[in-house]
């Protein structure tokens, strides 16, 4: 029991040379295929998107149409070309998706969110520069189930006294 800390200052020494020895920070092997590609799946509401990037020009295609034909809305491409433009990636790789399920605004969530997680899949480095802004976190937000006795989900049907 000779490594007991009685003070504060030994209490510091102690902690400070431990924090020294368990500050190396590993940083995960890219994950890339035999075609230069990284992988990521992104999920929003109850849309699932595949998500290939490669490095490129900066073209999105999504479902096989460019993404100015498929998102008509700027406000979608802009979602799904926030992770592109926060790693200063916009012009450096090609992203190639497949999406299904929901509408139009989930499936631009869900490329968003697979983008990102290709871009960390791709460069591990990127991680840090995602994470604060939640692009890699799958918003949970899902349509709730209606219930019986009542016109929706909380809605209740219209009440007469008659």
């Amino acid at each position: 029991m000779s490594d007991t800390a009685n003070s504060l200052e030994d209490l510091k020494t102690v902690t400070s040379g431990e924090a020294a020895a368990t500050e190396e920070v590993v940083l995960a092997e890219p994950k890339i295929d035999e075609h230069g590609r990284s992988y990521g799946t992104g999920r929003r509401k109850s849309a699932t998107a595949r998500v290939w990037i490669k490095p490129g020009t900066g073209k999105i295609t999504v479902n096989g149409k460019d993404q100015e034909q498929y998102f008509a809305r700027p406000v979608l491409r802009m979602v799904i070309e926030q992770p592109l433009v926060e790693a200063d990636r916009r012009t450096e790789f090609d992203v190639i998706c497949t999406v299904r399920g929901s509408g139009l605004s989930g499936q631009a969530g869900a490329v968003r969110h697979g983008i990102a997680r290709a871009l960390v899949n791709y460069d591990p480095a990127l991680r840090a520069v995602l994470k604060p802004f939640g692009y890699l976190t799958r918003d949970p937000r899902t349509v709730e189930r209606k219930k019986y006795g009542r016109a929706k989900a909380r809605r209740s049907f219209q009440f007469s006294k008659r």
